[in-house]
């Protein structure tokens, strides 16, 4: 079997301000619908085991630890208030569900992986999003990102590609680096190309000599001045690995549990609610195709 692991948020923003902006007619919900018909066609190539994450709540644990951490504020309003629409729909439509609150969808997707990639009998799990935080999740090509807009697999060797370091260190990447989205700013001086260049020789901030003059050859442009900013923002620097890590031993329930068993009674009625009926229909529909023993 395949494990197919759905960022909600991600997917959410992803068809708002795609398909939905493109028709200022459409449906107030057009991003939730979007979603739904997304995940229905996974379902229709063949998916079975399928799970999605959201930010029930934007803030989490994080933000205790960082002030500047990301928040809902500035988000558009049509987008916040689909977020739960989004998770009840989802579920009756039989599909398992977690809307985080203390913890991120990053934190239940990177939980569920690890579990996936535990169990033997799970052949390949895609986690269905291009976030770049969730490259330190990946192994191998067995536990993977999905980019559906892109239509891009990206196991482990494109994320050592793109980031010049293998998924181990993506956590020390982006904590020296920095992420605006997340609102954390790095460690000055440390740009993508030189953090990639030492944290390639080293593998983790702890490991990069305190002296430049201990990091070998070919020689990093600036390095002193990395080194040096370095020891001065030490603390800081684990700050942002910490801030960057995803937790991967949340309670996300068993495989077993993420299998696709069709909609609830319920969803009939939610997907009228929804101005899309037909969304219902093609659930049924799938269902009845679907309905195969357990693997």
């Amino acid at each position: 079997m395949k494990v197919h692991l759905i960022d909600g948020t991600y997917e959410l923003f992803r068809q708002h301000y795609g398909q939905a902006t493109r028709h200022s007619s459409g449906p107030v919900n057009a991003a939730t619908i979007g979603v739904l018909n997304s995940t229905l066609q996974l379902i229709a190539d063949g998916a079975t085991h399928i799970a999605v994450a959201s930010d029930h709540v934007i803030e989490s644990f994080r933000n205790d630890l960082w002030a500047g951490y990301k928040t809902s504020e500035g988000m558009a309003e049509e987008l916040l208030v689909q977020i739960p629409l989004m998770e009840r729909a989802l579920g009756q439509m039989g599909i398992v569900t977690w809307g985080m609150i203390a913890y991120e969808a990053d934190d239940a997707l990177a939980s569920a992986a690890a579990l996936a990639n535990a169990d033997s009998r799970v052949e390949q799990v895609l986690i269905i999003t291009a976030d770049k935080d969730l490259g330190q999740c990946v192994r191998g090509t067995r536990v993977v990102q999905f980019d559906r807009r892109k239509n891009e697999i990206i196991d482990e060797d494109a994320v050592t590609a793109k980031f010049g370091v293998p998924p181990s260190s993506i956590a020390d990447y982006l904590a020296l680096v920095g992420d605006s989205a997340d609102g954390y700013p790095g460690i000055a001086g440390w740009g993508a190309k030189s953090t990639s260049s030492v944290l390639a020789r080293f593998g983790s901030i702890e490991a990069i000599p305190a002296s430049a003059d201990d990091w070998g050859t070919p020689p990093v442009r600036g390095a002193a001045k990395l080194a040096a900013a370095l020891q001065e923002n030490m603390e800081q620097a684990l700050l942002f690995r910490t801030i960057a890590t995803v937790v991967d031993n949340l309670d996300v329930d068993r495989v077993d549990d993420w299998r696709w068993q069709g909609p609830l009674p319920g969803f009939a009625a939610m997907a009228e609610q929804l101005g899309a009926p037909k969304l219902a229909e093609r659930a049924s529909r799938l269902a009845q195709k679907t309905q195969t023993p357990a693997e």
